[in-house]
C-alpha cells in the first residue's frame, strides 16, 4: 500500500525512529575509545581522595557533593565528569540507572563515553548492567521524526569499567548479559515514545497498523490486522462508535508472542490507541493537554512496544496483544451523548460523555481476551484525567481483582522505576455507572472518576485476574527528569515486558 510522503510507514520509521539510535553498551577494563569518561562519586569520601585531579576539598569548592544525579564537568584533554551517586550504602538498582542517564544528559556533545564505578557492593549484577543500559539509551532519547535542526551528538558507545566486579569473570558475564537486556528494553520504550510523539496526522489508526506489521516481521510476533468491516461482523460496538466522527478508518491490532518452549501460561494485554483525543461531541477546551493528545495512544504504544523485546528476552509465557485504535473526533456522523452501544460481549452502554471514549473502545478487547481464555489481563491506558489530579506526573494509578497480579505489576514497578501506586477498587461506587436506558453508563458521578473508570472495565473483566493501569499523568513530561526524555515517556512498556518476559498465571 502507498501513503503520501508525510506518514509514518513502515519503510521510513527506522530512520526516524531509536530503532536506528541504540548506542553499544560495552564491558571494557581500559575504557578505549571514548572522549569523556564519567565517575560515579558517592559519600563519604577520604579527604584525600583525588578524582579527575580534584580532592575532596576541591570537588566542594566547585559545589559538587555527591547528590544523586549531579554532575561536575573537569575540562582537560582527557575530560571527566563526576556524577554523584548519593551515599555508598543507599546506592540502588535504580540509583545506578539515574547515574547513567545523569552522566549522558551532561555530554550531549560526545558519542563515546566512558563510565567508571568504583564499587557496585552486593547489588545484584545482571540488574546493574540492565540499568547501566536503560539509564543511558532512555536519557539520550529525542524524537527526531520531523524536526529539521541538528540533533545532539548521536550516543554510540559506552563504555563501562566496575572497580569490585569486572575482574571476576561470573560478575562479568552478569554485567554482560544484563547490558544487552538493558538495550533491549530501553529500544522498546523508545519505540513506544517515537509512536507517542509522532504528530497525530502522520500517524493514524491504519497507520499504526502498518507500523505493528513490521515490527512483528523484524522482531518475532504475529500481527493480525482487523478492518472496519471486520470489526462490524465481529460486534466491536465501542471502537466502532468512537470511530464514528471519524474520517479515518478504526483497527484493531492483534499481536501475539509465542514462546520457542513449553508456555508459562497465557498473558493478555490490551492497550487503548485513541490516536487523536478531541473529545468528540463533549469538545475539550482548547489548552496545552489539548495539545498532548496526540499521545493518548500511549498505551497501545507501550504494549506494541513490549512485544519488541519479548523473543530477545527468551519470554517464556504466550503473550496476546489487542491494540484498539481510532481517533475521537466530532462530525455530523459523530456518536452523541445519550447513544447506546453494544459491546461485544453483548453488554450494552449509555453514553454519558463521548470524552469518556477510552473504557468503550478497551470493553470490545476485553471481552474479546476472556474469549480468548487467557490467564490474566493487564490493561494499559490514558484513561483519566482524575488519575493525573491524584498522582501528578510520576506515578501511575494502579487497580485490579487479583492480589497475585497486583503484586507482579507492583515488582516490575520496583524493578523498572516505573511508579505506580494501588489504588482501591471501591465497589460501592459501582452503582453510579448505572443507565436507565442500558445495562450501564460509561461515566460516573462527580469523584472518583479514575475508581468508576475503573470499575467499567471490571464489568467485562468478570473473574479473570486483571490489573489496570491509569497512565494518564505518567504519559509525558514537560522537562528532562532523569531517563524520563521531555515528551513522551514510554510509561509502562519496561514493566510490561518485566511482567510478561516470566509470566504465570495466578495460582
Amino acid at each position: 500500500m502507498t501513503r503520501s510522503a508525510n506518514k509514518l510507514i513502515p519503510d521510513d520509521f527506522d530512520a526516524v525512529s531509536s530503532l536506528a539510535r541504540s548506542p553499544m553498551v560495552v564491558l571494557d577494563d581500559a575504557l578505549t575509545d571514548v572522549e569523556v569518561t564519567g565517575v560515579l562519586v558517592t559519600s563519604p569520601a577520604a579527604d584525600t581522595e583525588s578524582i579527575a585531579g580534584l580532592d575532596q576539598a576541591a570537588r566542594e569548592r566547585a559545589g559538587f557533593e555527591a547528590k544523586p544525579g549531579q554532575t561536575l564537568y573537569v575540562p582537560g584533554a582527557e575530560p571527566t565528569v563526576l556524577v554523584g551517586g548519593g551515599p555508598a550504602a543507599e546506592l540502588t538498582i535504580n540509583g545506578l540507572r539515574d547515574a547513567a542517564a545523569a552522566l549522558v544528559r551532561a555530554t550531549t556533545r560526545f558519542s563515546r563515553i566512558g563510565f567508571e564505578i568504583p564499587a557496585l557492593g552486593t547489588l545484584d549484577r545482571a540488574a546493574a548492567g540492565q540499568a547501566i543500559a536503560e539509564g543511558a539509551a532512555l536519557a539520550r532519547y529525542r524524537y527526531t521524526g520531523r524536526s529539521t535542526k541538528p540533533a545532539e551528538a548521536p550516543l554510540e558507545r559506552i563504555a563501562v569499567r566496575v572497580g569490585d566486579a569486572q575482574a571476576a569473570d561470573a560478575d562479568a558475564v552478569a554485567l554482560d548479559t544484563g547490558m544487552k537486556a538493558g538495550l533491549v528494553t530501553a529500544r522498546a520504550a523508545n519505540v513506544a515514545r517515537d509512536l507517542a510523539n509522532t504528530p497525530p496526522g502522520h500517524l493514524t489508526a491504519t497507520d499504526l497498523a502498518d507500523v505493528a506489521v513490521s515490527l512483528g516481521a523484524r522482531y518475532g510476533f504475529d500481527v493480525e490486522v482487523f478492518d472496519k468491516q471486520q470489526l462490524i461482523e465481529l460486534g466491536c460496538g465501542g471502537l466502532l462508535g468512537v470511530n464514528r466522527g471519524s474520517t479515518e478508518e478504526p483497527r484493531m491490532v492483534k499481536l501475539r508472542y509465542t514462546p520457542a518452549g513449553t508456555s508459562t501460561g497465557h498473558l493478555g494485554l490490551v492497550g487503548k490507541g485513541i490516536m487523536y483525543d478531541s473529545g468528540g461531541i463533549s469538545l475539550k477546551p482548547s489548552d496545552p493537554m489539548h495539545l498532548l493528545m496526540k499521545m493518548d495512544m500511549g498505551g497501545a504504544a507501550s504494549v506494541l512496544g513490549a512485544f519488541t523485546a519479548l523473543r530477545a528476552l527468551r519470554g517464556t509465557a504466550t503473550v496476546t496483544g489487542w491494540l484498539m485504535c481510532t481517533d475521537n473526533m466530532p462530525s455530523g456522523s459523530a456518536y452523541q451523548l445519550g447513544d447506546v452501544l453494544t459491546a461485544r460481549n453483548g453488554t450494552t452502554v449509555e453514553v454519558k460523555n463521548t470524552d469518556a471514549e477510552g473504557r468503550l473502545v478497551m470493553m470490545d478487547a476485553i471481552a474479546l481476551a476472556n474469549e480468548e481464555g487467557v490467564d490474566t489481563i493487564i490493561d494499559i491506558a490514558t484513561l483519566t484525567g482524575a488519575a493525573l489530579m491524584a498522582l501528578g506526573t510520576s506515578t501511575a494509578a494502579l487497580f485490579g481483582n487479583d492480589e497475585t497480579t497486583l503484586a507482579s505489576v507492583e515488582r516490575a514497578s520496583a524493578t523498572t522505576d516505573e511508579q505506580v501506586w494501588r489504588m482501591p477498587l471501591e465497589r460501592r461506587y459501582r452503582k453510579q455507572l448505572d443507565s436507565e436506558v442500558a445495562d450501564l453508563s460509561n461515566l460516573g458521578g462527580t469523584f472518583a472518576g479514575a475508581t468508576t473508570a475503573a470499575l467499567f472495565l471490571d464489568h467485562f473483566v468478570g473473574s479473570t485476574p486483571w490489573a489496570h493501569l491509569d497512565i494518564a499523568g505518567t504519559m509525558q513530561s514537560d522537562a528532562d527528569d532523569s531517563w524520563r526524555s521531555k515528551g513522551a515517556t514510554g510509561f509502562g512498556t519496561r514493566l510490561l515486558i518485566d511482567v510478561a518476559r516470566g509470566f504465570q498465571p495466578a495460582r
